[in-house]
């Protein structure tokens, strides 16, 4: 047992040396991330959003279907109250419709809110009853900070690992560490630690200068989004590897690579929300191992949400890593034959 964790360890520490040395990676993981915060952070900057946005729980009866005629000014339905009243506390909807409990949400700090509620009351539809809701608003960069964060745990772990697998196979180093008394579970025991210490150091300095320099807020358990994290990344190298279980083509292996991550990249949430799309789009998304990932992050930083409100995401990423795990390890071979 010691020998094997001895074993484990120097191919653990060759390959974080491996990675440092390489400045480009380095600073592709480093720069990258915080460059893009920092950018959309200062474009976002101001209040950007040209159309009042009105909720509504469940569907628009006829008596207020009137409002769809107001000149910019957009009604999202919602069946979540939860949901829609964390968005009007988000200043993300202006005002929140609730016609089966003859009331209605306003934030009372919303720039818009005061507005939505004038054109409410002037168009002779049944009386509300008005309630507040009260909160801070989420800037977009706030918003995407999860995003970025996830985006670059899914690169760093399906191209640090399966990728750099691949280019071992195809240069012949698997081929020559199969003759050392490394096992392949030993080999891939230690890539997969190395890209989790890498990828956990590496979100956790995004993170923490996004946090001291652009105020980007952490309302839940800093140890809960340190477990996302960890999970994540655990999820994204284990895909990884099992992408590069028996390629020998760096080629292929990037195409593949690129073919399952940049889908991801546009369906999970990363830069966009997908309240809008189509409800079969949103199922498929909602089932990607980033959209839970970002899921989960989100509701920790910008909702305060406890260990209980992200179980669910988490169970799924656990139980694809185990099976991607099993898997790779499973179709693992040391040389391409």
């Amino acid at each position: 047992m010691s020998d094997s964790l001895r074993r484990i360890g120097a191919l653990f520490h060759a390959r974080n040396l491996e990675f440092v040395r390489d400045r480009a990676a380095l600073a592709w993981n480093l720069l990258v991330p915080l460059l893009l915060v920092l950018g959309f952070s200062l474009i976002f900057s101001g209040n950007q959003r040209p159309l009042l946005q009105l909720g509504v729980v469940g569907p628009l009866p006829p008596a207020y279907q009137a409002l769809e005629t107001i000149p910019q000014l957009r009604l999202v339905e919602y069946e979540s109250l939860a949901s829609a009243q964390r968005k009007v506390r988000h200043h993300q909807l202006d005002l929140l419709l609730n016609p089966a409990g003859g009331n209605y949400w306003v934030n009372p700090d919303s720039p818009g809110g005061g507005l939505a509620e004038y054109l409410l009351k002037g168009h002779s539809l049944t009386p509300l009853v008005r309630d507040t809701l009260p909160g801070q608003a989420i800037r977009y960069g706030d918003w995407l900070l999860p995003g970025v964060i996830g985006m670059n745990l899914m690169f760093s772990g399906l191209f640090g690992v399966g990728y750099v697998i691949v280019r071992y196979r195809k240069n012949g180093v698997l081929k020559r560490l199969r003759a050392t008394p490394l096992s392949a579970a030993e080999f891939l025991c230690a890539q997969l630690l190395s890209r989790l210490a890498i990828t956990l150091v590496v979100s956790l300095l995004v993170f923490l200068v996004a946090h001291w320099l652009l105020g980007a807020p952490l309302l839940g358990s800093g140890w809960l989004l340190l477990l996302i994290a960890l999970l994540g990344g655990a999820a994204m190298a284990s895909l990884g590897l099992l992408v590069a279980a028996r390629l020998q083509n760096e080629e292929l292996a990037s195409g593949l690579l690129n073919l399952i991550s940049l889908p991801m990249m546009f369906l999970s949430g990363v830069w966009f929300s997908l309240e809008g799309a189509p409800a079969w789009l949103q199922g498929v998304a909602d089932r990607l191992p980033l959209t839970q990932i970002i899921a989960a992050a989100r509701a920790v930083m910008l909702e305060g949400a406890g260990w209980q409100e992200v179980a669910s995401p988490l169970a799924q990423i656990a139980l694809f890593t185990l099976v991607c795990v099993t898997l790779g390890a499973a179709l693992f071979r040391w040389n391409a034959t």
